[in-house]
């Protein structure tokens, strides 16, 4: 019989959710999760490997990626004793010396870590952060890993180009990736939470030869409005990356510099026009103790033109101190109560989102009003400070109506083909003050992280999602992930480099080519943090995710196993929908191992949540054997998710289709292979399924993207691009596909590393009856 054929390829739209999926784009796509739509194709969604170098093993190596500080040293009997920096001290801190790592695995005054090595004594108070570990190596640093989620990620301008040093931020340090691993910086202490995210700005030398200024604040303050608390967080800044000073910018002083009212902090620090600004600041009346606070929510509060840090440089006009005289500082306020959210510039201009509206903060020129607010749109503004992402002419954000564009002079929804999305960002726990977004140059891609309302995890706190925009074509897709926090990352010299010597990816996860720009010294990754202080640099060309997530315990609950990860943000896995929920592998644990026949690389599927679902989960029929004393790792395994269109190439002619086979252009891997289901005029009936219960061969719906047998098909060996079939059989009003991993292929390590990618399909249809039924 003699099928007509469709060809559908280039691959551009990606997901498309604005029309019902029989009206949406050929290449379009109803679901589209950990993979998306590159340069005519569908590709897997990028991989994750992490950052440190000169680890010894796979077992240390996520602690060098991993927020720490060093502690001091073991003496030479291997002892020591301390207590470490903050006023958090909680299950799932870390230490290590060498090798040896300790784990908190309960709560005590003191109780006993978990212990890799042979330590004799290893105790920890997690009510006063007191530890006392002897018999460990001698003369070795002792690290304390805070476990808090990462906050902020920065590059400090003060280097040689392309190589920047990178400053990472959790709720109470800060910290600069040097010699291969993160290391406390200075003494910064923060008082804020998991929302008091850490804004950063770059300032330009004040005075000739000298080093630039890196401002940071997290926009903490015990009572904005109300009395001044020890434990508000000023701004912060470094002028030559290791010593820390806190800011106090009087601006109305009484009789003396230091005295009078001063700022407190800000939501956004930003230089412009030879001037610092501060928008959205909480100030305090400088009165007797800590004194009031204030908080100017609308409120742009600007230095004179020249250093931030001059005595007189915040003092409004017609101030003085006795000595000095205000001259073109002050303050202008927005005529509006909304709250300043987030800004960025386009070209010479400055950008200021409000809550539900945008504003241009302009340049006068006036050395007396050298600022002033000009209203761009009254009714689209940004929910989120970190989700501007900057363009040469537009500036992208996240509102409160969807993904906004503004040009400057116009400011317009550009998320029309997924209109809903927005709105699965979850407000409860503030959930959208946590979308966090970062522009990838190299994949031409904007990531934003967010909390979403479909998830059903024990919390979902913690972002679970990623959204993706390819702004060349203006596609989408959905990634599965917990990220806190974007940003930029140079590789700081040779010797970071990726070698084989220096990873331990396996063959197959490895993807790129070794001439990628990604494996370059100084070339600029993307980079992210997470729930629990682990960092890591965003691959396309890596096809697993990275190990950064700790086991805190595991332990045997009957048949099952109950493990303690804290922050998880896992969903269980869906009995009657395996291609949903999560899939994880566990490595690197040790004392222990695991007999989970017929499962043998320990991936396994979240089977539900645990006592504490918050922190802990349960995989299903599976035996502790030994005592689990620390050093394992979580990993989410994604599984791809892609759901076509509903086809029917004969539509407009009122006629049901018969679908024979698609051919599937794919590149090639070592192992890998997917599922197609397919879902006949419009059902949700798989059709694998049903004829399994009714014992009908409708085949196994296997894709194979590796070569076939070479006996017969010996050409597909050295083949870059493969095309293979899946026979369907099946005819109705439209047909619909699912491709996915099914259990079988996720839990097995090969497979669920394997790249994919897909080129194009050919559909193999005839006409059926004479109208749509």
């Amino acid at each position: 019989m003699a099928f007509d054929r469709f060809f559908i390829g280039p691959l551009q739209t990606g997901l498309q959710k604005n029309l019902r999926p029989f009206l949406i784009s050929d290449d379009a796509f109803d679901l589209l999760q950990n993979a998306y739509v590159f340069r005519g194709r569908v590709r897997k969604r990028f991989g994750q490997r992490l950052m440190g170098t000169g680890w010894s093993s796979a077992v240390t190596e996520p602690l060098f990626s991993r927020l720490r500080i060093n502690l001091g040293n073991t003496n030479g009997s291997g002892n020591f004793s301390g207590t470490v920096p903050g006023a958090i001290f909680k299950v799932g801190q870390e230490f290590s010396i060498g090798d040896e790592i300790f784990t908190v695995y309960q709560t005590g005054t003191p109780a006993v870590m978990l212990d890799t090595g042979a330590a004799t004594v290893k105790t920890y108070n997690t009510s006063n952060g007191a530890v006392v570990i002897n018999g460990a190596a001698a003369n070795t640093p002792v690290y304390f890993y805070p476990g808090e989620p990462v906050m902020g990620l920065c590059n400090y301008q003060n280097g040689p180009i392309n190589n920047q040093p990178s400053y990472g931020f959790d709720t109470q340090f800060a910290y600069l990736f040097t010699g291969g691993s993160w290391q406390r910086s200075g003494t910064v202490l923060l008082h804020g939470n998991n929302l008091n995210f850490v804004e950063t700005c770059n300032y330009r030398n004040v005075s000739p030869g000298g080093s630039p200024s890196l401002f940071i604040t997290n926009y903490h303050v015990v009572n904005p409005n109300g009395a001044g608390s020890a434990t508000d967080d000023p701004i912060w800044y470094t002028q030559n990356g290791s010593t820390w000073t806190t800011a106090k910018f009087y601006f109305a002083p009484t009789g003396t510099p230091a005295s009078g009212p001063f700022v407190v902090t800000s939501r956004l620090i930003i230089s412009f026009k030879n001037r610092l600004l501060l928008l959205s600041t909480i100030e305090n009346d400088g009165g007797g103790g800590l004194g009031t606070n204030t908080a100017y929510t609308n409120r742009c509060r600007y230095s004179f033109n020249g250093s931030p840090f001059a005595t007189n440089a915040w003092y409004e006009p017609n101030t003085t101190d006795g000595t000095l005289v205000g001259k073109g500082a002050g303050f202008i306020d927005a005529t509006t109560e909304e709250q300043i959210i987030s800004a960025e510039f386009i070209k010479d201009r400055l950008i200021v989102y409000f809550e539900r509206s945008t504003w241009e903060l302009a340049y006068t020129g006036n050395y007396v009003i050298p600022f002033l607010w000009q209203k761009i749109n009254t009714e689209l503004g940004s929910e989120a400070q970190f989700s501007t992402v900057p363009f040469d002419t537009v500036i992208l954000t996240m509102g409160t109506t969807g993904v906004h564009a503004c040009s400057g002079s116009n400011v317009e929804r550009i998320d029309t083909k997924i209109p809903d999305q927005v709105f699965e960002i979850q407000n409860k726990n503030l959930g959208v003050q946590r979308v966090y977004g970062v522009r990838d140059y190299f994949t031409e891609l904007v990531y934003w992280t967010f909390p979403s309302t479909t998830e059903d995890s024990g919390s979902n706190v913690y972002p679970t999602e990623i959204l993706i925009y390819n702004y060349r074509n203006g596609s989408w897709a959905i990634f599965t992930d917990c990220i806190t926090a974007f940003g930029y990352f140079e590789q700081q010299n040779e010797n970071n480099s990726i070698t084989w010597a220096s990873t331990t990816l396996t063959w197959e996860e490895a993807n790129m080519a070794w001439s990628s720009g990604t494996l370059d010294a100084n070339f600029r990754q993307v980079i992210a943090g997470n729930q629990q202080g682990y960092t890591f640099i965003c691959d396309p060309d890596e096809s697993r995710n990275a190990r950064a997530m700790q086991i805190t315990n595991m332990v045997q609950s009957g048949s099952n196993i109950i493990v303690t990860c804290i922050d998880h943000t896992l969903t269980p896995v869906n009995i009657f929908d395996p291609s949903m929920g999560d899939y994880v592998i566990l490595e690197n644990f040790q004392g222990c191992t695991l007999t989970n026949t017929p499962l043998t690389d320990n991936i396994f599927p979240v089977a539900n949540l645990g006592p504490d679902p918050v922190n802990q989960f349960i995989i299903r029929d599976v035996t502790l054997v030994g005592t689990y004393t620390g050093g394992g790792t979580v990993s989410r395994v994604s599984n791809i998710n892609i759901q076509s269109k509903q086809w029917n190439p004969y539509l407009q002619e009122d006629t049901s289709l018969f679908l024979q086979r698609i051919d599937f252009g794919l590149e090639k891997t070592a192992f890998g292979e997917l599922t197609v289901d397919y879902f006949p005029s419009s059902t949700h009936l798989s059709m694998l399924t049903e004829g399994l219960g009714t014992g009908t061969l409708l085949g196994t719906g296997v894709l194979e993207t590796h070569a076939y047998d070479p006996t017969y098909y010996p050409l597909e060996q050295v083949q870059d691009r493969i095309w293979h079939p899946i026979y369907f059989q099946v005819t109705g009003e439209c047909v619909q596909i699912l491709m996915y991993m099914a259990y079988e292929q996720i839990t097995v390590k090969n497979i669920a590393f394997s790249d994919f990618e897909m080129d194009g399909l050919i559909l193999y249809t005839n006409r059926t009856s004479a109208r749509l039924q």
